[in-house]
């Protein structure tokens, strides 16, 4: 997923940067308000600092916000009220106060996308031989009932969403376990080998060296 930074503090850049990576999203970063206004890509979200060296953030906002519907959160030193009201008003769909954690800005950007891109996940997915159908929770391989823990069948349930899609760890502990889980992730591991096991040769759920897992079929 594509992000576009605006910020010019280039500590903060990089380390959000960074951050960012690390939960799967691909980071593009401008230093200043024309080259956000001029950035070349399709873009899920903007994250837009307000104290830039060409013009005040909150202009990109406004002309960022005339051209798409992109979704936008503000991220600045700025705490007053004012400046929260007016981000809000101009078209941010969202303002984080500096200083601020990763973990807090990947919360917001989960938030702001779950408002504006609904889901909409398919109630049945055929996935080679197996059938994952989400209104009844169940799941078919070759006609027959896979027995499947709640957990994992939304671990299935997710996977399967992207076959062959790479999720990193964080991702797959947002989705299934909880948006706000920052603990181990060992519990992952473990209902990987249990799925393993019980779909057999149907499915291979292959560990991609220090990023996460992904889902293949044959």
């Amino acid at each position: 997923m594509r992000v576009l930074l605006v910020e010019d503090d280039e500590p903060i850049a990089e380390s959000l940067t960074r951050g960012l990576s690390r939960y799967g999203f691909d980071v593009q970063w401008v230093r200043n308000g024309a080259d956000a206004l001029t950035a070349d890509g399709d873009f899920a979200l903007v994250l837009v600092d307000l104290g830039l060296p060409d013009m005040d953030g909150l202009d990109v906002c406004r002309e960022l916000r005339s051209r798409s519907d992109v979704p936008i959160i503000v991220i600045s030193a700025r705490s007053d009220e004012v400046d929260r009201v007016v981000g809000l008003e101009i078209g941010a769909d969202d303002y984080v106060t500096k200083p601020f954690g990763v973990r807090e800005v990947v919360a917001r950007m989960r938030a702001v996308l779950r408002r504006v891109q609904p889901s909409q996940k398919e109630p049945t997915q055929e996935r080679g031989r197996l059938r994952i159908d989400r209104r009844t929770r169940r799941v078919h391989l070759d006609g027959a009932e896979v027995e499947l823990s709640p957990k994992e069948f939304d671990l299935l349930a997710f996977l399967a969403e992207e076959p062959g899609a790479v999720f990193t760890r964080e991702q797959i502990m947002e989705a299934v376990w909880d948006e706000n889980w920052f603990g181990p992730t060992k519990t992952l591991d473990v209902h990987v080998g249990v799925l393993r096991r019980k779909l057999g040769d149907a499915a291979s759920l292959e560990t991609v060296r220090g990023v996460g897992f992904r889902l293949v079929l044959p």
